[in-house]
C-alpha cells in the first residue's frame, strides 16, 4: 500500500489503543465502524451498541476489504494470521485513536455547534478552507460521542485544517467532545428552542452549547452570532472560561462580520458584508435567509483563521442544500414538472420557519400550487403543542395552497390556522404518502419537512417514485 495514503499503521494503532496485536503487519487508509461502508484498505472498529454488535460483521468487513479490525473479543476460530487488535472496549479504543490523531495534528481545528445550521456551516467551511490548504471535515452529521471521535480519528496527520461538528440533545454531551478535539476556533451558529424537551429553558440549552469552549486551546477564538438572543450569555460563558478572543457575526452592525445588504430570491442571494473595515460582495446559490446567516458565520471563522475572506466568499458561492436538508428535486410527470423541496431529514421551530420562507419565495409553474407537508417536530416536551401552533402565521405567509400534516402535535397547527387550508391530517407519514402522491400535478412546489423520527422519507419516496425520468442519473441541488 502507498504509505502516503496511510492513516494508521499496526504499530501506531496498537500504541494509541494499548491493545494486543494479532496477525500480519498492515497499513490502513481509513477507519470504518459499519461493515456496509468498509472500503479496501480500511481499519474496521467493531463497536457494540444496544441494538447491534460489530463483532457479528467481522467477516463482512474483511470481505469488503478491511485490512484489520479492532475487537473486544477475538473470535475463537480466528486464524493466527488474521490481523486484529484486541482491546477491552472498542469505543474507548476509537476515542484513543482520536486522542492520538489530535496529538499528531498541527492543523487549525475548528469545532462547530449550534441549534440549527451546524452541518451547512461545517460544509461551507470545508469548501472555504480547502482554498488555503488540505481540509479534513467530519462526514455527514457525525457529531455525537461516536461520530466526533470517528471523524477526528480519520484526520490525516498532514491536514492544514480540521473541521468537526459537535451535536447534543442533553447537557454534558459536548464538553467531552471539545476536550477531545481541543479546537483552536469554536463556532456556535445559534441557540434556539431545539431539544427544549430535555432542558428547563433556552438558557440551559445555551449552557450546553457553550460546553464547546471547555476544550478550547489557549489563545483560542470563540465565534458567536451577534443576533442571537443568547449572545450575551454565550459571550459571558466564554469569558468565564478565560477566553478573551471573540469574533462576532450577524446582521447587527456591531458584529465584526455583519450584513450590509442582501437581495434574495428563489435562485439564491446576493450579499454585501463588512468584515472589519473590508467590504465584499458575493453570491450564494443556496436559498434562504438562513444561508445568508450561515455564510456570515463561515466568513467569521475564516477571518479568525487569518485567511483571505474574499477567496472564501467566492468558494462558498456554489454550495447548495443536500437531500433531506432543503435540496431541490425536479420530478417529471406526464404533464410537466413539479418541484420537491426535500427537508425530510429533521425539523425544529426555527428550521421549519426557514423552510416555509423558502417555499414562499419559490415560484410555482403554470397551474401549480404551493403544498406544505409538515410532520411533527420532536423533542419539544411540554412546549410541543404551543410551538407547533405558533407556526400558523408562517404557514399563512408561505402562500401554501394545501397543507398536509402528520403526527400528534401538528394537529395543534391545524387548529391554530385562522384561515383553514385544504389538505388533511394523518397520524403517520406512511398513511399520507400515497394521498400526497395522488394529489400533486405539474407546476406544483411541494415542501416536505418533519423530524427524522416521524419518517417523512416515506413521503419523499412516494413523490420521487412518480418521476418518469427516475431511471436516469440525476442529483439533488438547491440545506444543513
Amino acid at each position: 500500500m502507498n504509505t502516503r495514503n496511510t492513516l494508521w499503521t499496526r504499530e501506531s494503532a496498537v500504541l494509541a489503543t494499548n491493545g494486543r496485536s494479532w496477525g500480519h503487519d498492515w497499513r490502513a487508509r481509513n477507519i470504518a465502524i459499519d461493515s456496509r461502508q468498509v472500503r479496501q484498505g480500511d481499519l474496521f472498529v467493531a463497536l457494540i451498541g444496544d441494538q447491534f454488535d460489530g463483532h457479528t460483521f467481522l467477516q463482512a468487513a474483511y470481505d469488503a476489504g478491511a485490512v484489520a479490525a479492532i475487537v473486544s473479543r477475538r473470535p475463537k476460530d480466528a486464524p493466527a494470521e488474521l490481523p486484529l487488535i484486541e482491546v477491552f472496549d472498542t469505543l474507548v479504543a476509537l476515542t484513543a485513536l482520536a486522542t492520538a490523531a489530535r496529538a499528531r495534528l498541527s492543523a487549525a481545528v475548528i469545532a462547530v455547534t449550534g441549534s440549527v445550521g451546524k452541518t451547512g456551516s461545517k460544509e461551507g467551511l470545508a469548501h472555504a478552507l480547502a482554498k488555503f490548504g488540505s481540509c479534513h471535515v467530519s462526514a455527514g452529521n457525525l457529531n455525537n460521542h461516536i461520530g466526533a471521535p470517528l471523524s477526528l480519528a480519520r484526520a490525516p496527520a498532514d491536514s492544514d485544517f480540521c473541521v468537526l461538528e459537535m451535536g447534543m440533545n442533553h447537557a454534558g454531551e459536548i464538553a467531552p467532545l471539545s476536550r477531545l478535539a481541543r479546537p483552536n476556533i469554536a463556532l456556535i451558529t445559534n441557540v434556539e428552542a431545539v431539544h427544549i424537551g430535555h432542558f428547563e429553558s433556552l438558557q440551559a440549552i445555551a449552557a450546553a452549547k457553550c460546553e464547546i469552549f471547555d476544550g478550547l486551546e489557549a489563545g483560542g477564538i470563540a465565534v458567536l452570532n451577534r443576533d442571537d438572543a443568547m449572545f450575551d450569555f454565550c459571550r459571558q460563558a466564554a469569558a468565564a472560561r478565560g477566553i478573551t478572543k471573540v469574533i462576532t457575526f450577524g446582521r447587527n452592525e456591531d458584529a465584526d462580520v455583519h450584513l450590509l445588504k442582501c437581495q434574495s430570491d428563489a435562485t439564491g442571494s446576493t450579499v454585501t458584508a463588512a468584515v472589519g473595515t473590508t467590504e465584499l460582495s458575493y453570491r450564494l446559490t443556496a436559498v434562504g435567509a438562513h444561508w445568508v446567516t450561515n455564510s456570515l458565520g463561515i466568513l467569521a471563522v475564516v477571518h479568525a483563521a487569518q485567511q483571505d475572506i474574499a477567496i472564501a466568499a467566492e468558494a462558498i458561492a456554489p454550495i447548495t442544500a443536500g437531500r433531506g436538508r432543503g435540496g431541490h428535486v425536479d420530478i417529471t410527470l406526464s404533464g410537466g414538472q413539479c418541484l420537491l423541496l426535500d427537508e425530510s431529514y429533521n425539523a425544529s421551530p426555527p428550521a421549519m420557519r426557514a423552510a416555509l420562507a423558502v417555499l414562499a419565495m419559490t415560484p410555482v409553474g403554470q397551474g401549480g400550487r404551493r403544498i406544505a407537508v409538515l410532520g411533527d417536530m420532536l423533542e419539544l416536551g411540554d412546549h410541543g403543542p404551543q410551538l407547533h401552533a405558533e407556526l400558523a402565521p408562517d404557514v399563512f405567509a408561505s402562500g401554501a395552497d394545501l397543507l398536509f400534516t402528520v403526527g400528534t402535535h401538528m394537529r395543534h397547527l391545524r387548529q391554530a390556522m385562522a384561515v383553514p387550508l385544504d389538505g388533511h391530517h394523518r397520524d403517520t407519514a406512511a398513511e399520507i404518502a400515497a394521498e400526497i402522491a395522488a394529489e400533486v400535478r405539474a407546476g406544483d412546489v411541494i415542501l416536505v419537512k418533519g423530524s427524522l423520527g416521524v419518517g417523512m422519507k416515506a413521503v419523499i419516496a412516494a413523490l420521487t417514485d412518480l418521476d418518469m425520468l427516475a431511471t436516469q442519473p440525476r442529483s439533488a441541488v438547491g440545506r444543513g
